[in-house]
């Protein structure tokens, strides 16, 4: 199942980022070579970033290949190693859900009872935002995953 998503994951950030580099060719296109620049390819650009960035951090965790400082667990036994595993496994489930699913519901809740909408795409902005809670889920699915995976 982990590997199913990982492939998902995977293939929507590429086809993201490939839609979002054909979108910065179609912007840099229309202002260099027809001097009438377009006026959605920014702020679509902007939202494929934050889309990019999100999911991003979501198949990274998913594959171990965070950013870690690993000095303690480095100089530690066996033992300890999997209790620091475990500890720090726990303490990113915990500020993920409270950050990201909590926070980015409230955040999606908020933006879509307004009634907020992007200048130029005219977009609900809860649907750019959906994508935090999204990833939250997902983080949390592979973080129980490495820790079924760590206490067997």
């Amino acid at each position: 199942m982990r590997a199913k998503v990982d492939t998902i994951l995977g293939r929507m950030l590429v086809i993201i980022m490939a839609v979002m580099v054909l979108n910065v060719l179609w912007q840099v296109f229309t202002r260099f070579v027809t001097g009438d620049p377009s006026s959605f390819t920014d702020e679509l650009a902007r939202y494929l970033m934050i889309w990019i960035g999100v999911l991003g951090a979501a198949y990274v965790s998913g594959r171990n290949l965070h950013v870690a400082i690993d000095i303690l667990p480095a100089r530690s036994n066996e033992r300890r190693q999997k209790l620091l595993k475990t500890i720090v496994t726990v303490l990113v489930i915990l500020f993920v859900f409270f950050a990201f699913v909590i926070g980015g519901s409230r955040l999606v809740y908020i933006s879509y009872v307004l009634g907020q909408q992007s200048p130029a795409l005219q977009l609900p902005l809860a649907i750019v935002y959906i994508i935090i809670p999204i990833s939250g889920l997902l983080i949390i699915y592979y973080k129980i995953s490495d820790l079924k995976q760590l206490l067997s």
